[in-house]
């Protein structure tokens, strides 16, 4: 699957593993921005990412714009509860990169404000809710977008 996936600065070390775990079962490459909020050799990564990071690919960044001038300047897509689209109205393709934010505060405005708005993506939910677990919400996006492009 030609989709990268890239958490900006994530904290909580469970959910990084699961989305190991996630990459590792479709074909997503997983990029991690630093600081990251835990070791990546931490047990709790180790967990919940079992034995997938082995067959996961998973490289580190000491910044976004690194990130992105690495994978030569891809389309992405910033996902925040602020988004202006919801995720099934994207297109997505190949080689696109989805963006998610820090469990805690989300993406920051300085990010945000790079990002087209109509590349600002949401993932509906009930009014006043304040959000979904970020592996809840990456497995949602990588699906969909996989969805779209045939399960290839």
């Amino acid at each position: 699957m030609p989709l990268d996936v890239i958490l900006f600065q994530p904290e909580i070390p469970p959910n990084t593993g699961n989305i190991i775990r996630l990459c590792a079962n479709t074909g997503a490459r997983l990029h991690l921005v630093r600081p990251l909020g835990f070791r990546l050799d931490a047990k709790a990564v180790r967990r919940a990412g079992l034995d997938y990071r082995e067959l996961a690919d998973v490289r580190e960044y000491p910044d976004l714009s690194d990130c992105l001038e690495r994978l030569s300047q891809p389309r992405w897509f910033a996902f925040t509860t602020r988004g202006t689209r919801r995720h099934d109205e994207v297109a997505f393709a190949e080689g696109d990169a989805l963006l998610f934010g820090p469990e805690t505060r989300g993406l920051p405005e300085d990010v945000l404000a790079t990002c087209p708005g109509e590349r600002r993506v949401r993932i509906p939910m009930l009014a006043g809710a304040r959000s979904l677990n970020l592996s809840n919400v990456v497995a949602v996006a990588v699906y969909e977008a996989w969805r779209q492009l045939g399960f290839r």
